[in-house]
This record gives C-alpha cells, structure tokens and sequence, in this order.
C-alpha cells in the first residue's frame, strides 16, 4: 500500500508538473497580452489628452483670431530738393548719390533750390498688432506702435482696412487707444491677469514680420517683473511664448479664449526671440483704456515721497523685522504725504489695505489711486506701528513716487570718504535751504564703504543714526560711536532728494 501510495502520488505530482508545463505558455500570453493592452490603453489616453491640450489651443485662437488686428504706421516726411532729373525734382535722401553711382544711375543736376520744390510724402514707421475693444471699433495696442504716428492703418482679419484715429496715448504704461468707424466688430474678451499662475499655459497672437496672424504657445514664466527699463510704469507678465517685431499691442490669451496681457516687449540680443517675453497685465491694461477712452489721457495718482526698499540691515536699524515693506526717504514739500504727517524714515506697510512688500508695488498702488480719494495707510515708525490717511494728489510730471539709488574736515577711512561745511552757496546750488543743515562730502575713496553705498561727490549728509548733522565735527562725532559691524545708517541728500544708505563692514 505505501508502494502504490508513493506512486500515486509520484503519478499525481508528475501531472501536476506536466499540467504546469503546458498551462504556463498560455498564462504568459495572457500575462504579455495584458501588458501590451496596457501599453496601449495607456498610450491611447496619453494621446487623448495630448488631443485635448492641442484642440485647447485651437479653441483658444479661433476665438480671439476676429479681434485681432494688424496695424501699419505712417508718419510725414518733408525732403529738400537738390536739383533735378528730367525736369522732375530729386528729393535729398541720403542714399541717393551712394546707390547711383554705384549702380550707374543718372544723377541729378545741381540746381538752387528755389524753396517751392520740397516733396513732402509718408515713410512707414512699423507694423504691429492690435486687439478690439468694443463692437463700435475701439482699439488696444501699444504706444510704441502708434506714438507720432500721421497715418494708422488697421486691417481686419476679413481683410478690411480702415484709417484709424488715434484717441489717447500712455507713454508711462506703452499703451494706446485707436479707433475705426466700423460697427458689427467682435471684441475680444478680456480675463484676470490677478488669476494667472505661473506655468499656466498662454498664447501669443499678432503679426510678427508682417506675416498676419500668426499664434504661438508657451507658459507664464513669472509674474510681476518690473526694473525691466521698458516703462515707467512695470508690472509685466514674462512668457516663453514667442513674441517678435510686429506682435506689439497683441493678445497674450489664456486657453479659455481670454485676454489676459498686451505683448509689449522682449528681452533679446539678437533683436529677435530668445525665450523671454513681456505683457502687460490686462487688470492695468483695462483701467488705463478707460482712462484714454474717456479722456485721451490718464490721470494717476501722486503721494509725494521719496522712497527705497529695505535690506535686513537698513531694517534693523530702524527696529523693524523683515524686509516687507517701503522706506520713506524724503518727503515732499507741500505735497499730499506732508499734509497727512509722512516723516522721513517711516516705513510704509499697508497703502488702501493691501500689503507693500516693496516699491514697485507702492508705485503701482498710488498711481492706480484716483486723485483725490483718501487712501488708509499703515507706517512702522519709532517701534510701533501707526495709522495715517491721506489724500491723494494728482501725478502731472515725473513718476509717481520718486525712486531713490541703491538702500544703498575728514572721517575715519573706514568709512572711505571726507567731508567738509556745508555753505549757504553750496546748499542753494545743490538745491537745499540755507538751512538744512549736513555736510558736503568732498571725496569717496573707491571701493571704501560709502563707495559700496552709492555715496558720491557733492551728496550731503544730513543725519547720521537719526541724528541732524550740522557740522563735520558732530558727523565725526556720531560716526565715532557707531560699531561698523552692526553698521551706520547715514541720511544722504543727492540729485534732488534725500535717500537713506547704510555702511557695514563686511563679516
């Protein structure tokens, strides 16, 4: 029995191997069959979604394409005749002799010219692009496109052309308003440039080149820029979509069909696309077109004072924590800051409730103001934070809110410069009262601390740590008690306002 037992079970075990043998093949197929259905099924939703992304783009540039406008820029020129060909009058340009010789041309005979034959005509001056604003034909675009413009042309995107009148023009933000005498137009729809976020995916439409309508893809690559040295006023959206000549003043669309920027710049060293682009922000573009449509002009907010962001250093020594914020370094006589008690050395935190992390922000914050409103304001001031209101004025000439340089008898050479009484006549030709009181520094050794500082010749310093310096020897003073690796903070008067720098030795 145990014989026959081993046996079947040798029998049974025998089977099951060979059972396994021949099962195993068909589980394997089954198993790579599975795997290569999931392969598929996997590269079949990649591809959808690669569909999805593609038919976003389409939908996006179909919808914005009939509120897209090209627009040529014309402006006239008057040439002076020297002489004639044929009896017909040869303009003086200045290529003329050049190309004629060159080329065997016949040249001109040299006539007086008798002040009656100047020839007058246009010359282009660029191309760009353009986006409508309302159905009655209303036009956003840059500044640049359109500024000193005699003639403006905009052609449709059912290839009608029509000579366009120039509303108003912003310099300061590079924008322009145009108008056709057309009805029946699509306005493009704008969106929330404040919702962006960055990688978001972005389109870039106009006419780059002259080559009409043309649409790139990209990302928001940041928010924000500004000291980019384009306008005075900057906020720009940056994108990796490819902006080229002639795509000025077009629509930077998100993929809901949206305006979201007007495309202004680009930052380049061929004069062509390498990877950076700018925007501007449509929530600063639309209040800006309101302002041209309803005026020509715009009209902007003004606080009179001079201002600079804070480093750790220059905040501590004021007492305050942190870096958020904006620095008051001079405030404006008679202007709307004095009225509401603004002091030197007063650190903006709030300006109409919102946080001012630095100066751009602040700028951006008052020139958005509308003159004549009250504006809450939160300042840090001597350790504790204090509420003041103010009326804001109205910007007519220079920016908003002054920017200062870089927070940036003899003295100790630490400190690499000398100074020397302040006269009357000094002080009048350097534009300040007779009695301001500081000293005049004479000379800045390179490379020393104040030199670091952006401290020149002929700036004065007022203060020293908060204290008034009337004289070298109470500069001296002050600057004697002060531990230069905790640093000294100096009040510098220069190129007609008053700034704070601050000196530290470096650990």
């Amino acid at each position: 029995m145990k014989v026959k037992h081993s046996i079947a079970i040798a029998v049974a075990a025998a089977m099951l191997v060979g059972g396994a043998y021949v099962v195993l093949p068909d589980l394997a197929a089954r198993v790579s069959y599975a795997a290569e259905s999931g392969k598929a099924e996997a590269a079949h939703e990649n591809l959808k979604t690669a569909n999805n992304l593609s038919l976003a783009f389409q939908e996006a540039a179909k919808a914005v394409r009939p509120s897209v406008v090209s627009i040529q820029s014309e402006q006239k020129v008057t040439r002076r005749v020297m002489g004639r060909f044929n009896g017909q009058p040869m303009p003086d340009f200045p290529w003329q002799e050049f190309f004629g010789r060159r080329f065997q041309m016949p040249q001109p005979q040299e006539q007086p010219d008798n002040g009656d034959d100047n020839v007058q005509g246009t010359v282009p001056m660029g191309s760009g692009t353009g986006v409508i604003l309302s159905a009655d034909g209303y036009i956003l675009t840059n500044n640049h496109v359109v500024q000193n413009a005699d003639k403006v042309t905009v052609g449709l995107s059912n290839d009608k052309t029509y000579t366009a009148k120039v509303i108003g023009t912003d310099k300061r933000s590079d924008l322009a308003v145009v108008k056709i005498e057309a009805t029946d137009l699509t306005p493009a729809k704008l969106g929330d440039s404040d919702a962006l976020e960055v990688g978001e995916w972005v389109l870039a439409v106009g006419n780059p080149f002259g080559l009409r309508y043309s649409v790139t893809a990209g990302i928001v690559s940041a928010k924000g820029r500004s000291n980019v040295g384009i306008t005075d006023y900057e906020d720009f959206l940056q994108t990796d979509a490819a902006i080229n000549p002639g795509n000025s003043g077009g629509p930077l669309v998100n993929l809901k069909g949206e305006v979201v920027g007007i495309n202004t710049a680009i930052a380049s060293r061929s004069g062509g696309y390498m990877g950076i682009g700018f925007a501007i922000p449509i929530e600063l573009a639309k209040t800006v077109k309101d302002s041209l449509i309803a005026s020509g002009k715009v009209e902007r907010g003004w606080l009179g004072v001079v201002i600079q962001n804070l480093d750790e250093d220059m905040a501590a020594s004021f007492g305050y924590k942190g870096t958020d914020g904006v620095l008051v370094g001079d405030v404006t006589k008679g202007g709307p800051a004095e009225a509401a008690g603004f002091k030197q050395g007063d650190i903006i935190v709030t300006y109409d409730g919102k946080p001012m992390k630095n100066m751009n922000v602040l700028r951006m914050a008052v020139a958005a103001t509308a003159p004549n409103r009250k504006a809450a304001v939160e300042i840090f001031r001597d350790g504790a934070m204090k509420a003041l209101t103010v009326t804001v004025g109205e910007l007519e000439n220079g920016l908003a809110e002054a920017k200062t340089g870089s927070a940036g008898g003899e003295v100790s050479e630490e400190l690499g410069m000398k100074v020397a009484p302040l006269s009357e006549a000094d002080a009048r030709q350097l534009g300040l009262p007779a009695d301001s009181g500081g000293v005049r520094v004479t000379s800045v050794t390179p490379g020393g601390l104040a030199a670091h500082a952006g401290i020149a010749e002929n700036d004065v310093v007022l203060s020293v740590n908060g204290k008034d310096i009337m004289n070298p020897q109470i500069f001296a003073n002050e600057a004697g008690k002060a531990d230069l690796a905790k640093g000294l903070r100096l009040r510098v008067f220069s190129g007609g306002n008053a700034r704070f720098v601050f000196l530290k030795k470096a650990d």
